[in-house]
């Protein structure tokens, strides 16, 4: 089954029907059978208190009643879409957090780690960091917020678990990074919280799928479910590669995904 749930569309359009109709278009072209935006939350006024600094500040321009709105008029002409939500795990944010995601019906709510401390780990203008700082540490910071982004239990799956590759800088200890990755997969286990193919590596300096082969294979181990996804911005990046991340999927064991309805998972095959 081909799902699409990370897909964005406030910063190409309007958060109306008309536009979404756009998106809902391109899956079915693409065949996606279950598509979900998840807008990113850091765009509403109702999120200040979890993530605040000048670059996001910028960006909040929205409150979540346009979001809801959009949605409920979806329903009312029975368009197919699921409402989801892209969520900064912030560390010692969690009641902030778990506040905003239960006071909406959402689908499901995607966690991500995009910043450590004010360092926006993917975003190009602050790329240079990776050269001033160790790497090892780099990683482990990031692995440390992934963790605990796991153990709180607030999130159905993680989004781009290994987004901190984005341009390319990796530590050269191939046992230090795997050991990153095996504690994250232990976490996520534990709780339940699935992760996320995502073919946005593919469009990024990276150009690599997310996540790295052998962290998909330790997630596999240990029993974490998996989600397909495009990290969609614009209509046409819906479905991007996807025979891709299918096939990243099934190398290393794969053979269903997880489907979201009102935060309850179900499982299908990947090809039915």
């Amino acid at each position: 089954m081909r799902t699409d749930y990370h897909v964005h569309m406030a910063e190409t359009g309007n958060l109306d029907v008309d536009y979404l109709r756009t998106y809902i278009k391109k899956a079915k072209e693409e065949g996606i059978e279950e598509l979900g935006i998840s807008e990113h939350a850091y765009f509403f006024e109702e999120t200040r208190e979890i993530l605040s600094n000048p670059w996001v500040e910028n960006r909040r321009t929205l409150n979540f009643e346009t979001y809801q709105n959009m949605f409920d008029a979806a329903e009312k002409e029975e368009l197919p879409i699921k409402m989801g939500i892209e969520m900064d795990y912030m560390p010692g944010k969690e009641k902030e957090m778990e506040a905003f995601i239960s006071s909406h019906s959402f689908d499901y709510v995607i966690g991500s780690v995009h910043w450590i401390d004010d360092w926006g780990i993917d975003l190009a203008i602050y790329r240079e960091e990776y050269e001033k700082r160790d790497l090892k540490e780099v990683y482990r910071q990031y692995f440390d917020r992934v963790v605990t982004l796991a153990e709180s239990g607030l999130f159905d799956f993680v989004g781009h678990i290994d987004v901190i590759k984005v341009f390319g800088y990796r530590p050269d200890d191939e046992v230090f990074l795997h050991e990153q990755y095996r504690r994250a997969a232990k976490a996520l286990a534990k709780t339940g919280t699935c992760i996320e193919i995502s073919t946005a590596g593919l469009r990024k300096p990276v150009g690599e799928l997310y996540p790295d082969p052998a962290l998909l294979q330790m997630c596999k181990e240990e029993g974490v479910g998996i989600v397909l996804c495009s990290d969609a911005h614009k209509p046409d990046h819906i479905g991007y590669r996807y025979e891709a991340a299918i096939e990243l999927a099934k190398s290393v064991g794969y053979t269903d995904v997880h489907v979201f309805s009102q935060r309850q998972a179900t499982v299908h095959p990947i090809e039915e």
